[in-house]
């Protein structure tokens, strides 16, 4: 397969990740930009706390989509390592700063976990179960969620897991601790909603 139509991959991966359903789905359910209150990110839990936890979990489960259905063409029809690498990454990052959406996305973890769930099941619970281990430890998900960028490829390496879902870890942790740093000293009310403390 040429470079040109691998890249072919990467390129839906990024417009996949764009496709920014917490803002359709509350702009059809409550007439609102998701962005416009909460977090300010376009997120599940924002399309919670706005349009309650039905909808908030179709955003969760169609966020989880569009990382999964591109990693896994180019899985499929590809199976080079960069090329799926690439294409998790950008869709991944594509959440972050849809083109669709004035670059102003989601934090990226939904697609994140879809992209693993595409090439094992494994990495996907693992990856899951240090973000929460860490969110327990730390009780603040900007900071949780930095060190789990940082640290999935690492566990995963421990774990003799050190294929295509490796370098899925490390691509698109970076760009996961890259995307949290922002909200890095955020205040938190609550442990899995993210909200501000009252009067800060």
């Amino acid at each position: 397969m040429n470079i040109l139509l691998s890249l072919l991959f990467p390129l839906f991966g990024y417009l996949s990740g764009s496709l920014p359903f917490s803002i359709w789905v509350t702009r059809y359910v409550k007439n609102v930009d998701v962005r416009d209150a909460g977090s300010g990110h376009a997120t599940t839990t924002n399309t919670i706390r706005q349009a309650g936890f039905g909808w908030g979990a179709l955003v969760g489960l169609l966020d989880l989509v569009k990382g999964f259905i591109p990693t896994y063409l180019a899985t499929r029809y590809s199976n080079e390592t960069w090329v799926v690498a690439l294409t998790a990454a950008l869709a991944v990052a594509g959440h972050c700063w849809p083109i669709f959406a004035q670059f102003r996305g989601g934090m990226g973890l939904a697609a994140f976990g879809g992209a693993l769930l595409a090439v094992n099941w494994f990495s996907f619970v693992l990856g899951a179960g240090l973000l929460l281990t860490l969110l327990l430890i730390i009780r603040h998900g900007a900071r949780a969620s930095v060190f789990t960028g940082v640290l999935m490829a690492p566990l995963f390496w421990l774990f003799n897991l050190r294929g295509m879902e490796f370098w899925i870890a490390l691509a698109c942790g970076i760009v996961i601790a890259y995307r949290f740093l922002i909200d890095w000293n955020r205040k938190y009310r609550e442990l899995w909603l993210d909200r501000e403390k009252p009067g800060q």
